[in-house]
């Protein structure tokens, strides 16, 4: 039978030493890229007329406003332009799309071990979106962020086990040159995290001096091109329908450039959507389809995430509710329209319409976080840090967003039923030959790191321990670990040379 008891030898101070110590990565109970997909709020049938609805409105609706390069790929591929000016795609040429699609993409890291596989449903989490302000908690105030905090929250992100990859989330407001925020936002990103990056250009002539970059980061064309470290956020489309020709010409600069694209579609349901789940669901879908499409005939199988993020409305008051129930079932019915594809998928959730990370970001972050992990949600976009609607961005809010996207991800790995974990034979040493209980026990000790995940920030102690340490609050331990972090330059920062050599050629607004 198994040894079911501790020992009380002098071993005790060996085993708590060993059970401190960081598991290595293949032992931690929440890693990324861990398989969803058991919550399915639409059944087989619901998918399948969600898809025949989209191709229909591609096939009779179309989009309007595509470039006129786009129009003469897309023309030869067999799309149709009608005398109203919009494209109409048959299905059959949406069908020979999503024949040839990517679905083995990987995203890289500059650091290899960051490299997230968006096969299936592996579930990975992290930032996005564009912020104009800084959320300062001490203050309990907003301020524009600039290109100094844009490297604090990558910074930050970079030491934080359950935020996986740095899509840009914030603007850098104190840089008027739209250029030279495009710019200084790849540097002040890969000068801060070794993790995937995503970024936007305002503009496709933009496209050029951006990739210089980031071949003089990597190393030279060749090595970007064999692993391209940073993505382009596109939004490819402005919903109802239509493509936002300037970014289309950036999509197509960054697909030539080898650079992997996010399809972003982001209506407003009840206002650049249908008001119904479903309804703002199949726009989307059909956006996306078409935009993937649309890449496929810049260049068949380009490493593309099919990007469906429609956004909740308040329809009293017109208030973007990134917060609600109704936002977590548009990432999850999301997330099963890429099952449904097997395409590399994308959508937002961890939105907070609350202005600081209280309570009600808390509900909010979480609900739509667990709800997009167990859906199977290959890239869980604005997943930490995001407040007001996506109009504020929280350094604090990220740092414990760390401990709420953990325990989600255990959410996402579910409950494991082998021989081992039904644990009959404990149940009867403990019962039959033990003390009645299963503290100390080696089952106990062993499964402790393995299973569970604990907080970091989160206070799990009694009332009267919780008094007697100073009643900490967690907003305070999230500024005391934001500044340990930031008083310390990164690691993911440039050597000498090179970054030298980016200064010399482009104007960097972050202090050396």
């Amino acid at each position: 039978m198994t040894q079911t008891l501790k020992s009380r030898g002098g071993g005790r101070a060996a085993r708590r030493a060993a059970r401190a110590a960081p598991l290595a990565a293949h032992l931690r109970p929440v890693r990324p890229g861990m398989s969803g997909g058991t919550y399915r709020p639409l059944s087989p049938d619901d998918m399948t007329r969600i898809h025949r609805a989209a191709l229909a409105a591609l096939e009779e609706i179309g989009l309007a406003d595509a470039p006129r390069s786009g129009i003469e790929r897309l023309t030869a591929a067999g799309a149709v332009l009608c005398e109203d000016g919009r494209l109409r795609f048959p299905p059959a040429l949406v069908e020979d799309a999503l024949a040839i699609a990517n679905r083995t993409v990987t995203l890289h890291g500059r650091d290899p071990s960051h490299d997230l596989d968006l096969s299936g449903s592996r579930v990975h989490y992290g930032t996005a979106g564009a912020a104009v302000h800084l959320v300062e908690v001490d203050g309990q105030s907003y301020r524009e962020c600039g290109v100094q905090d844009l490297h604090d929250a990558a910074r930050i992100a970079d030491r934080l086990d359950n935020i996986h990859f740095v899509q840009r989330p914030m603007i850098c407001r104190d840089i008027p040159d739209n250029l030279e925020m495009d710019l200084n936002c790849i540097y002040a990103c890969c000068a801060g995290t070794t993790k995937h990056i995503g970024t936007a250009f305002t503009d496709p002539s933009y496209v050029a001096e951006g990739m210089e970059m980031l071949h003089m980061i990597a190393g030279g064309e060749a090595a970007w091109r064999a692993r391209p470290f940073v993505s382009n956020s596109n939004c490819f489309v402005v919903p109802p329908m239509k493509f936002a020709t300037e970014s289309c010409q950036v999509m197509e600069a960054c697909v030539d450039a080898g650079m992997p694209v996010l399809l972003l579609s982001a209506g407003m349901s009840g206002a650049t959507a249908p008001p119904t789940i479903a309804g703002a669901i199949v726009q989307s879908v059909a956006e996306c389809l078409a935009g993937l499409v649309y890449v496929n005939t810049l260049s068949p199988g380009h490493p593309a995430v099919f990007g469906t993020w429609p956004f909740g409305l308040d329809l009293r008051t017109g208030a973007m509710t990134g917060g609600s129930g109704e936002q977590a079932l548009l990432t999850a019915g999301c997330a099963q329209m890429h099952g449904f594809y097997d395409l590399p998928g994308g959508a937002a959730a961890g939105i907070a319409d609350a202005k600081l990370p209280d309570m009600q970001a808390g509900w909010e972050q979480m609900c739509s976080n667990v709800m997009a992990g167990l859906a199977g949600l290959n890239m869980v976009y604005e997943a930490a840090g995001m407040h007001a609607s996506l109009l504020g961005f929280c350094h604090e809010s990220l740092i414990l967003g760390d401990d709420l996207v953990g325990q989600a991800l255990r959410c996402v790995r579910g409950i494991e039923v082998s021989d081992e974990t039904l644990a009959l034979d404990q149940i009867r040493a403990v019962c039959l030959e033990g003390p009645g209980h299963y503290l100390g026990t080696e089952q106990t000790l062993s499964r402790m790191q393995l299973d569970h995940v604990y907080p970091t920030f989160g206070d799990r102690t009694s009332p009267k321990e919780w008094n007697e340490r100073g009643k900490p609050d967690l907003v305070a331990k999230a500024t005391a670990r934001k500044e340990e972090i930031l008083s310390t330059r990164a690691p993911a920062r440039f050597d000498p040379a090179c970054d030298a050599a980016l200064r010399e050629r482009f104007r960097i607004h972050l202090p050396a």
